[in-house]
């Protein structure tokens, strides 16, 4: 009966001792993500179609953001931008290519890491097309 009554005791003050109630530790601030890294992450948890089959090198499709949102800072739409004269700013490689749907989707995933101020423009430019 001892060995119970000192073994409950025992699990008491080590639960009591590992509470964060009984202690004055603060918690670790999370680690301030970079845009890159915010980005590439939010492109593997969007898991695209286009890319299902092949994926683009990360230095390929790096290129992109930062070139989308100089274009919005110039004014341009992403019509332009998509399906201009010069198309070069639509997301496709010479081993790797993205559907219309998924272009839309990482484009916007790319604003909203590297240019935010632009993403309700760009959603809504998408959305009174139909394509978003």
């Amino acid at each position: 009966m001892h060995t119970r009554t000192a073994t409950a005791l025992a699990a008491a003050l080590l639960l009591t001792a590992c509470s964060p109630a009984g202690t004055d530790a603060k918690p670790k601030p999370s680690p301030t993500l970079s845009r890159r890294e915010r980005f590439l992450a939010a492109v593997d948890q969007a898991d695209l179609q286009s890319w299902n089959e092949k994926h683009p090198p990360e230095n390929e499709l790096m290129e992109y953001p930062e070139k989308w949102c100089t274009a919005l800072n110039n004014g341009h739409s992403v019509k332009w931008m998509f399906h201009g004269d010069d198309d070069r700013l639509y997301p496709n490689g010479w081993t790797w290519g993205t559907k219309e749907a998924d272009a839309h989707e990482l484009l916007i995933l790319a604003v909203k890491a590297y240019c935010p101020k632009w993403r309700s423009q760009v959603v809504e430019e998408l959305r009174s097309s139909g394509d978003y």
